[in-house]
């Protein structure tokens, strides 16, 4: 996608806002329980790590939706900065950041913006601190949630904030300790599988292999989606993840929605044939087609969170 396209696309994102293994520390180090359910009183704190957004964003429908819940919905001013393409400084964005998640006072995260930057963020020195949090996001703050994972901190949520009201009500489900129901997608691979959930955009986690904020995947079901990337670059992608040896021992994989509209060339892979010969052959229960990722719907789904993948019937829930 042009870059301009995908700047659009994204300050369109941020308008609909209107309404939101490698590891630093060992994996076997991970006991952090879960955080509590929201309740009437919860405080949210809305931050942005990446992109900046339209100074006149409305944020009406999002001011609504948690009062609705009776949380407490806090917006500071720096969501709406701006340093070049970006909401703030890198220092800037990594105090914003900082200071919510060292704030006691903070039940949960909604990782505004996205497009590009929240990674910068993790290089300029975040630290997580020793404790669970609910954050909620997608896209390029999908970096975020995987390092949250893999520091050993659970209460990540890929999920976008926009959208129609169900769509909302899985996030509010999912917050509140309520369950939700399976995902359904299509069989390519049948079986089934056991695991604590992944879920992420392929190009940002692409990016985090080899760094410290990249989480063991072995024993896991791992979810994929992009957008804008040709089916070229999805292959050159996924074959860099075989390559660095990151899918061993992956319990299940499914795909959510993968967006491109460009011209398919003459022998080239489809999408789907792209993510079909990639992931086919590793041995695991694979799904495609789930409703996750980029355009709607974008169904909620917990990082961290026990899940089963039923690739006989294409299902995909929590366990």
């Amino acid at each position: 996608m042009p870059l301009i396209d995908r700047r659009s696309f994204f300050i369109k994102g941020a308008s609909m806002l209107s309404c939101i293994g490698l590891s630093r520390y060992a994996r076997a180090a991970i006991s952090l329980q879960l955080p509590s359910p929201l309740q009437p009183g919860s405080v949210v704190r809305a931050v942005n790590p990446g992109t900046w957004i339209d100074p006149g964003t409305d944020f009406s429908e999002l001011r609504r939706r948690c009062s609705d819940q009776g949380w407490i919905l806090q917006i500071p001013n720096s969501v709406r900065q701006q340093w070049k393409w970006f909401s703030g400084t890198d220092a800037q964005r990594l105090s914003d950041l900082q200071q919510a998640w060292n704030d006691t006072q903070v039940d949960a995260l909604l990782y505004l913006g996205a497009g590009w930057g929240s990674s910068r963020v993790l290089e300029a020195g975040f630290h997580f601190p020793k404790r669970s949090l609910w954050t909620i996001g997608f896209s390029d703050c999908s970096s975020l949630l995987l390092a949250q994972y893999a520091s050993g901190s659970l209460g990540a949520i890929h999920a976008s904030l926009a959208g129609p009201n169900n769509q909302w009500q899985r996030v509010v489900d999912l917050l509140s300790g309520r369950s939700v129901s399976p995902l359904k997608g299509r069989s390519v691979n049948t079986g089934r599988a056991t695991g604590p959930l992944v879920v992420t955009n392929l190009t940002v986690a692409t990016h985090l292999i080899g760094t410290a904020w990249f989480p063991s995947l072995k024993g896991a079901l791992l979810v994929l989606e992009d957008v804008g990337e040709a089916p070229y670059r999805v292959d050159r992608m996924l074959t860099h993840w075989r390559m660095a040896g990151v899918l061993n021992g992956v319990a299940g994989i499914a795909t959510g929605r993968f967006i491109w509209q460009g011209a398919v060339e003459p022998g080239d892979f489809t999408m789907m044939g792209i993510l079909k010969e990639r992931l086919g052959d590793l041995g695991v229960p694979l799904v495609a087609d789930l409703p996750i990722g980029h355009g709607l719907p974008n169904l909620a789904m917990p990082i961290g969170f026990k899940a089963y993948l039923d690739a006989g019937n294409g299902l995909l829930g929590l366990s």
